[in-house]
């Protein structure tokens, strides 16, 4: 059952990891806590992509319930196609919580957007563009106040808890895949025929049972040919036997 643990842990660490990227970006839609520099368009321009509330947001929380509830699945071709289910989620998962952490990091290096003195007057733009010493960041900004540390304190917390999102996902892709191919007791050398949980299941889920026994014969046929040419030789001869023996 480690497969099904380690789904319920990614699952319930992923859900306040989520809640810190949603509530982070809405706090960077709403500088000074005021809703008119958004309705006026001088908000930041990494903050108006949104992706910590469509990517490591509401998105982790969905693939959050769906890791939670597959761990609680039972039966050997179920669990198998439960977890070929997983390894697509946990990918999807995985491009939005790395969005997210890129968009947060260009967010950090490009500046916040501001109104700031010109020879020509006050003007919006990105002042602070790549961003200088600390010691500016109070001197430049006019409106909105504090914007500057504002981004770089909820722009960091964004990056952070969406690169752990990320980590997550992507263990939990490996999670998943070993779930497909050993099944759900491998941790106890339980590992389940394919063909045996078939016949035990095929009454209820024929299809899936199909399905499952596909794609763990494809993927054991391209893991054990990946195998046998690391260990060939050019002329089809394990390289071992090549290197000591003189034909």
């Amino acid at each position: 059952m480690c497969v099904s643990r380690c789904l319920q842990c990614v699952g319930i660490s992923l859900v306040p990891m989520a809640t810190i990227c949603l509530l982070a970006n809405i706090l960077l839609l709403l500088p000074e806590l005021k809703v008119h520099f958004l309705l006026e368009g001088h908000v930041t321009r990494e903050a108006k992509w949104a992706t910590g509330l469509w990517g490591s947001g509401f998105l982790l929380l969905f693939g959050a319930r769906a890791f939670v509830q597959s761990s609680k699945t039972s039966g050997c071709c179920a669990f198998r196609g439960q977890m070929l289910r997983q390894v697509l989620y946990s990918c999807v998962c995985f491009l939005a919580a790395g969005i997210c952490c890129l968009v947060s990091a260009t967010g950090l290096s490009q500046g916040p957007l501001c109104l700031y003195n010109t020879t020509s007057g006050p003007t919006w733009g990105v002042p602070l563009q790549p961003l200088p010493d600390r010691t500016l960041w109070s001197g430049v900004c006019l409106e909105p106040r504090g914007v500057v540390q504002w981004n770089v304190v909820l722009f960091s917390v964004m990056g952070g808890a969406s690169g752990l999102q990320t980590l997550f996902c992507g263990a939990n892709i490996l999670n998943s895949l070993l779930g497909l191919v050993l099944g759900q007791g491998f941790c106890h050398n339980k590992v389940c025929v394919v063909q045996y949980c078939c016949v035990c299941e095929a009454k209820s889920q024929p299809l899936q049972c199909v399905c499952v026994c596909v794609c763990v014969c494809v993927c054991v046929c391209v893991c054990y040919r990946s195998v046998q040419l690391q260990f060939e030789g050019p002329s089809g001869r394990p390289s071992w036997i090549l290197n000591n023996f003189t034909i």
